[in-house]
């Protein structure tokens, strides 16, 4: 039998910063103000596979993001051209910002991001990846709302599709850059579905959709194995967030940062920055790679 985490399952401690799951609620969300948010929130997400955070990225961040977005999506449309992604099929998204714009790899130092990271995937931890979406209004998606709904990012889904006996292999981290509402297609999630061996039904899946109701700045943490599904926008404004995964050192990234970015661009970026994009653990490609001092070693020792 799937065995779901009850959904009116209550922290014991603190109900004024984490909301209790019940029916018509919002999902657990505190602040990063509060001195026990990451405890709070690395409960709620052991427990129902995500929480929010709101206040973790500033206003003056998030002035800067706005323009880089479209920067980058107009420089994605030129490199690949629409025709290749129209038959992609994915609306908005955007896979390699980082070196359009200084403020992407800035988000990355965020101490909200790396405090997750740290007490989930470990400080070893690489970037699986960085993605940006400018989801518009669904009047301008340029597909019929039918044949957009049977698309990936708009049909219930998980971003990490392997189930590892409860060991979590992925922390994804989505970052508000706009306000978040049912109207403008928040992303939906389905608390407790997360670290299944068995799939949820579509019929489960609709009836328990909770939206990631939000402000600006807001952080979306969640377990990389739980259903969830954007939302359509009907608002008459892009709405615009950046996702980012996280996985375990030894697994392999979707997009190759250090080869996508080039080592010049990687090694003027912080240590801790260079590590998360995967300059650590870099594969060996010949004898001279291997057989370097140990402190020029490509995959460095203690990386997890």
């Amino acid at each position: 039998m799937f065995d779901y985490v009850n959904l009116h399952w209550k922290l014991n401690r603190n109900q004024s910063i984490i909301n209790t799951l019940k029916e018509g609620d919002m999902l657990p969300t505190t602040s990063c103000k509060e001195t026990d948010w990451l405890s709070l929130t690395l409960e709620a997400v052991e427990y129902q596979g995500v929480a929010i955070v709101t206040d973790v990225v500033p206003e003056s961040m998030l002035e800067r993001i706005r323009p880089a977005m479209y920067k980058a999506r107009d420089r994605q449309i030129r490199d690949v051209g629409r025709e290749r992604l129209e038959q992609a099929r994915e609306v908005g998204q955007m896979r390699i910002m980082l070196d359009v714009d200084a403020v992407f790899p800035e988000i990355l130092e965020l101490p909200q991001i790396l405090n997750v990271i740290d007490r989930t995937v470990s400080d070893t931890a690489i970037l699986h990846l960085q993605s940006g979406f400018i989801l518009p209004p669904v009047e301008n998606l340029g597909y019929a709302e039918s044949d957009a709904a049977e698309m990936f990012q708009f049909s219930f889904h998980q971003d990490f599709r392997r189930h590892l006996e409860g060991y979590l292999g992925c922390i994804n981290m989505m970052l508000n850059i706009d306000e978040f509402s049912a109207a403008n297609g928040a992303t939906v999630f389905v608390p407790g579905t997360h670290q299944k061996r068995e799939l949820p039904s579509d019929e489960y899946l609709r009836a328990n959709a909770l939206p990631a109701e939000a402000p600006a700045g807001s952080m979306i943490v969640f377990d990389a194995t739980t259903w969830h599904a954007s939302g359509f926008n009907a608002s008459s404004e892009d709405r615009l967030a950046i996702n980012h995964m996280f996985t375990r050192s030894y697994m392999k990234q979707m997009i190759d940062y250090v080869r996508a970015l080039g080592s010049d661009f990687v090694v003027g970026l912080p240590p801790r920055t260079q590590q998360l994009l995967g300059w650590y653990t870099r594969v060996v490609t010949s004898n001279d790679e291997y057989f370097r001092p140990r402190e020029e070693r490509l995959y460095r020792a203690n990386q997890g």
